[in-house]
C-alpha cells in the first residue's frame, strides 16, 4: 500500500506533486483540502505536512488511526500534541530553518509600518483622504533595538537592520555574544524593555515563554517605543497590551501571532488605531513556502522509502 499523505494548510502544490508523480506515494495537497475534508482524509492519512493553521490534538489522532508521522513545515511545533503523538508512536518532524529569513523580514516590515504609519495612510488614502500631517512618522536609522531571542531568526534580523546603523541590544539566555559589533547582549529582559526604541521578539513558545511579556514588561517600556511580534502569540499577555496600547502608554505595534488564531472577530485588539495588524504573515512568501516544500518532500521519501527520520522533534 503506498503511503498516503495529506497536506494542509495551503503550501506549495507543485512541490507535492512531483512527489505524485514518483509513484511511490498517494498524496492529496491543497488547495483542495479544507479543514472539513482533512477530517475525511484523516482515516487513511500515513502522514500530515501542516503549518500553523492545522492543529494536532488526542482527537485528531483518534481520527488517524494509520498516521505514522506529522511534519510541521515551519519550526514551531506549538500546534501539534507532542506527548500524544509519542504516546501513539506517531513520528514529529520540523523543517528547520526553511522559513527564518521570511519570518525576519516580516518583523523589519512591521517595524518600518508601524515607524512610519503607512498602513493607516494607505488606509485614508483609498476612502479620498489626504492626511500628510497626521501621519508624521519615525526614522528607524540610528534607534536602538532590542531583539528578544538571539536565535538564527534574531540573528538575521539583526544583520538585515545593519544599513540602519542601529545599536542593537539583545537578550537570549542560550548566547553570550554576537559577531557583530553593533549587537550587545542585555543583562536581562528590564533592560531591553526600558531602553530600547524598538523591540521585536524572536522566542519560541513553551512553557517558560508563555505569557514572559506581561504587563510589568510593556509598562516598563519608553513612551515612544514600538514592539513588534512575529514570532510567536502566547509569549505577549495581549490584555497587558491592550491596556498600553489604549492608555496610550507606547507609540504603538506591530503583531502577526496571537495567543488564539484566528484573532477573534470581535477582538479589542482589531479596534486600536496604533497597533498595525497582520494574518500570521511571516512564513507566507513564495520562497518560504518552496523552501519548506522541498525539506518536506526530502523527509517523507527518506521517511517511508528509506526508514530514516530527518529533523526528529521530541515531547
Amino acid at each position: 500500500m503506498k503511503p498516503f499523505i495529506v497536506v494542509c494548510d495551503g503550501m506549495d502544490k507543485k512541490v507535492f506533486e512531483t512527489l505524485q508523480a514518483v509513484g511511490e506515494f498517494d498524496v492529496h495537497p491543497e488547495p483542495k483540502n479544507s479543514q472539513d475534508t482533512i477530517k475525511e482524509l484523516l482515516p487513511k492519512a500515513h502522514a500530515l505536512v501542516i503549518r500553523s493553521a492545522t492543529t494536532i490534538t488526542p482527537e485528531t489522532l483518534e481520527q488517524a488511526p494509520n498516521l505514522k508521522l506529522v511534519i510541521r513545515a515551519g519550526e514551531g511545533t506549538d500546534n501539534i500534541d507532542k506527548k500524544a503523538c509519542e504516546a501513539k508512536g506517531v513520528k514529529v518532524a520540523n523543517t528547520p530553518g526553511a522559513n527564518n529569513n521570511s519570518a525576519a523580514e516580516h518583523a523589519i516590515a512591521l517595524m518600518m509600518t508601524v515607524l512610519r504609519k503607512t498602513a493607516a495612510a494607505d488606509a485614508t488614502m483609498k476612502n479620498g483622504g489626504w492626511d500628510k500631517s497626521k501621519y508624521t512618522g519615525v526614522e528607524l536609522s540610528n534607534k536602538k533595538v532590542g531583539i528578544v531571542g538571539f536565535g538564527r531568526i534574531g540573528q538575521i534580523v539583526a544583520k538585515r537592520l545593519q544599513g540602519f546603523e542601529p545599536e542593537v541590544l539583545f537578550f537570549d539566555p542560550f548566547v553570550e555574544k554576537s559577531e557583530l559589533p553593533y549587537a550587545k547582549k542585555a543583562a536581562d529582559l528590564k533592560e531591553i524593555f526600558s531602553t530600547c526604541d524598538v523591540i521585536t521578539l524572536h522566542t519560541p513558545l513553551m512553557e517558560k515563554t508563555k505569557g514572559m511579556v506581561n504587563s510589568e514588561l510593556l509598562n516598563s517600556m519608553q513612551s515612544h517605543a514600538v514592539i513588534v511580534n512575529a514570532s510567536r502569540g502566547g509569549i505577549v499577555d495581549e490584555e497587558a497590551l491592550l491596556q498600553v496600547l489604549k492608555d496610550k502608554k507606547v507609540r504603538a505595534a506591530g503583531f502577526d501571532v496571537f495567543a488564539t488564531e484566528p484573532l477573534q472577530e470581535n477582538s479589542e485588539l482589531r479596534k486600536l488605531d496604533n497597533l498595525v495588524l497582520t494574518p500570521h504573515l511571516g512564513a507566507s512568501t513564495e520562497e518560504a513556502q518552496l523552501r519548506v516544500g522541498e525539506m518536506a518532500v526530502s523527509q517523507l521519501k527518506e521517511f517511508f522509502l528509506n526508514d530514516n527520520l530527518l529533523n526528529e522533534v521530541k515531547a
